[in-house]
């Protein structure tokens, strides 16, 4: 597949309709017309990849919504050249929106099928994390730490204490929190080592964050 005019203006109607659910941020708004949705997906699945849906990837895991991966950066209100860890690299969209955002983007991922996929398409269009890791999302990469923002992508049973740890004070993480079918994405705000402020932003459905890798 390439990216074509076709997809572009694609990507145009996309962000106009993204405009219309409320998302405003204009940082966030450029680097989705910019970063080639299709080039996540399978072949089968080109024609309807601008379209707010999300779609089957390997290791029975899937690709948000665009809407849902629009909401989750938003909230993260991220800067150029901030330090962001991401939890679920996933297909590597979410991954290549970040680092189009000029963010430097560190990212785990625990299947190994996903791990490898991300990793050629991420090369393939150019968009390169500092960092890509296989490995247990739990326990983070606290080498690398502090960060100034933290993105889950996966719903969470529990609140991963270990990643609040690596946050910076002042920054951000964006988790889905929920034991359903169901998650409420949550962000929190680190004000101490000690402290935090927490707001909700309503029902979302993601895959479940699970320990350990998977090969």
């Amino acid at each position: 597949m390439r990216d074509s005019f076709v997809h572009k203006g694609k990507r145009r109607h996309l962000v106009n309709y993204l405009i219309s659910k409320g998302i405003s941020d204009q940082n966030v708004l450029q680097a989705i017309n910019k970063v080639p949705r299709h080039l996540f997906l399978e072949s089968i699945f080109e024609d309807y990849a601008y379209e707010d849906r999300a779609f089957p990837i390997a290791a029975h895991q899937t690709i948000s919504h665009p809407s849902t991966v629009a909401e989750q950066t938003q909230l993260l209100n991220i800067k150029e050249q901030e330090k962001v860890l991401e939890i679920g690299t996933g297909s590597g969209y979410q991954t290549a929106v970040l680092i189009e955002m000029k963010a430097f983007v560190y990212t785990i991922e625990r299947q190994k099928d996903l791990y490898d996929f991300s990793e050629r398409k991420l090369r393939e269009i150019g968009l390169r994390p500092k960092f890509q890791s296989f490995g247990d999302g739990f326990a983070g990469l606290p080498t690398f730490a502090p960060f100034d923002k933290i993105l889950v992508t996966c719903g969470a049973a529990v609140l991963p204490v270990e990643l609040l740890k690596q946050l910076k004070v002042g920054g951000l993480m964006v988790i889905p929190l929920g034991t359903g079918d169901e998650q409420i994405l949550t962000r929190f705000r680190k004000v101490s080592d000690t402290s935090f402020e927490k707001e909700e932003f309503g029902l979302y459905k993601f895959v479940p964050m699970l320990n350990n890798t998977n090969k």
